[in-house]
């Protein structure tokens, strides 16, 4: 059974905006969580996350070469390693998953998705706080540091942004394979930057 299914444009653009093989492994995700009980949706630190009952149940995000899943808090962090299910030491996620095939444990995962909504039922530990992991920022892409050099404000714009505002520019411009596409993207990008608005503006709340 999936439950009626509460979802969030901002993350919709997420999944869209992700590489390729990224997006029917979101997908994937996201049903899995949505069969497990009544969540929704929201974007946090840049990346998507499932809240039950307005607790941060757990999150997913797509890189440039692989997708993670993980579990907020560290009792159930603790219980998947006792499980032997790998995760990755500096964000609690499970390992590099690069397709859905690599979701072969996907078959307990919805029972760890109840364990971590009866531990919230419970009253149990909902909130862990982000860790702070040391991100150097990616290059800007070459043709987005010509086109601000031409228009200040979409310069100071980019400037004044948050990080990972800057980074979901920098990755959407970076990600356009053909010239023509990364030229529109630049392009768009600029138009915006100078109007002070971030990458994902249209899915905002």
């Amino acid at each position: 059974m999936i439950f009626a299914m509460s979802t969030s444009k901002a993350v919709d653009a997420k999944i869209a905006g992700a590489a390729g093989f990224a997006q029917p492994v979101m997908r994937h995700l996201r049903e899995l969580v949505h069969r497990a009980g009544p969540v929704e949706e929201t974007i946090k630190w840049g990346r998507p996350f499932f809240l039950y009952k307005g607790a941060i149940l757990c999150f997913m995000a797509a890189f440039s070469k692989h997708c993670s899943f993980g579990f907020w808090t560290p009792t159930m962090r603790k219980r998947l390693r006792a499980a032997g299910i790998d995760l990755d030491e500096s964000s609690g996620s499970l390992g590099r998953i690069t397709s859905v095939a690599d979701l072969s444990k996907d078959g307990v995962l919805p029972g760890f998705l109840r364990e971590a909504m009866r531990e919230i039922d419970a009253g149990g530990p909902v909130a862990a706080k982000p860790r702070r992991a040391v991100r150097t920022e990616l290059p800007v892409p070459v043709e987005l540091v010509v086109a601000l050099k031409k228009n200040k404000a979409a310069a100071a714009a980019f400037r004044g942004f948050p990080p990972s505002h800057r980074r979901e520019y920098i990755e959407w411009v970076g990600e356009a394979k053909r010239e023509e596409t990364r030229a529109k993207r630049v392009a768009t990008a600029v138009e915006w930057l100078a109007e002070g608005k971030p990458r994902n503006w249209k899915y905002e709340q």
